[in-house]
């Protein structure tokens, strides 16, 4: 099992760590309510520095990005980032993933943690044009910094104007005295905040550095039970629960980062599927009954046919209901909707909800 560039603090912080894609990672510190609290009001620090980072350099870089992704990264420009999945051959997705444009021959993909083999095997294959690939996420430290107040903790460590960086951008910089530091803004939360980039060696620093600025504005150390619950009430997917190499990126809602302007991995199947229209869709639900929706609970009809599954379920620490998502056939997925969770031998009613739970 691999560590990161951080497990010691994440030990001496009094993390509960678990195994999580191969590597030991802090699933919670103070609590998981206590920390999902804490990114919807303040701010927190996820260590996620089990992602993946991958840069393809070349002329033919983009070209390459074009046929494995599904959105189009001809419409990016320097400092401009693009969230799309890798389709496969079978109709199913290898992975979502984000594209960085460094420049017009250089991009930087940051991809799940446990699909980083698999995702440079499958790059791999379709570099035909002698694409320079570099896998460096042995080499990467990744922070998320989340929450309303992220911007103001972390404005004292660099000179790039945080509070005024569009979504899905990045700039590179001088960031806690560290050079070369890549800052973007994305976010898994859906509460704003930051990512940062940093060599392994100049992890702790970062990490020291962070929570000293952050001291007087709530800043705690977040684990991946809240990222988890924090990414559910949101609606996002979250790739092995929601979304896999056997789901269709159309059943899952991802028909706006799938570009049919161009040629790409199964794009012609894809076409035909959407043309046709779809069988099943992934939709939230909010529980009414008591009981929580959990992974691969079947959900069934008032008669207790079953009518599709559960994908992810918790209890939203905001809401104070259960909320989940689920593939359901058509007919059940219409926002209101009553649908009924399996648990165990009781039918649990839940309702039909248009995600994000949280606005």
């Amino acid at each position: 099992m691999k560590n990161t560039a951080l497990t010691d603090k994440h030990i001496a912080l009094g993390a509960k760590m678990v195994p999580f894609a191969g590597f030991n990672m802090p699933v919670q510190y103070s609590g998981i309510n206590d920390e999902h609290e804490t990114v919807r009001t303040a701010v927190g620090v996820f260590d996620v520095s089990h992602m993946g980072e991958f840069i393809l350099k070349g002329e033919h870089a983009l070209d390459l990005i074009q046929r494995i992704s599904s959105n189009d990264a001809s419409k990016l420009y320097d400092g401009k980032i693009q969230y799309a999945y890798i389709p496969n051959e079978d109709g199913g997705i290898v992975d979502d993933f984000l594209v960085y444009r460094i420049d017009a021959t250089t991009y930087f993909l940051v991809v799940n943690a446990s699909n980083i083999e698999k995702d440079w095997n499958w790059i791999s294959k379709y570099n035909t044009q002698g694409v320079e690939m570099k896998d460096i996420s042995d080499q990467t430290s990744l922070f998320a910094v989340q929450g309303p107040k992220a911007a103001d903790a972390l404005q004292a460590l660099t000179a790039i104007e945080l509070a005024s960086m569009e979504y899905y951008s990045f700039q590179k910089g001088t960031f806690a005295g560290v050079e070369n530091v890549l800052i973007s803004a994305t976010g898994y939360t859906g509460a704003g905040g930051f990512e940062i980039y940093v060599a392994n060696e100049d992890a702790p620093k970062v990490w020291d550095a962070i929570f000293e600025a952050g001291a007087d504005f709530g800043i705690k150390p977040i684990g991946l039970g809240a990222r988890d619950t924090l990414r559910l009430e949101k609606g996002f997917c979250l790739y092995g629960n929601d979304i896999d190499d056997t789901t269709s990126p159309l059943e899952a809602g991802l028909g706006w980062v799938t570009k049919f302007t161009k040629d790409f991995v199964n794009s012609a199947n894809l076409k035909a599927q959407k043309e046709a229209g779809v069988s099943k869709k992934l939709v939230g639900f909010e529980v009414i009954d008591r009981g929580i929706a959990r992974h691969d609970y079947e959900i069934v009809d008032a008669e207790g046919t079953k009518i599709g599954r559960v994908t992810s379920g918790t209890q939203s620490p905001t809401l104070k209901k259960s909320i989940g998502l689920g593939y359901v056939d058509n007919a059940f997925s219409k926002e209101g909707t009553e649908i009924y969770i399996a648990i165990r031998d009781k039918k649990i009613k839940a309702v039909v909800t248009k995600a994000p739970f949280v606005k």
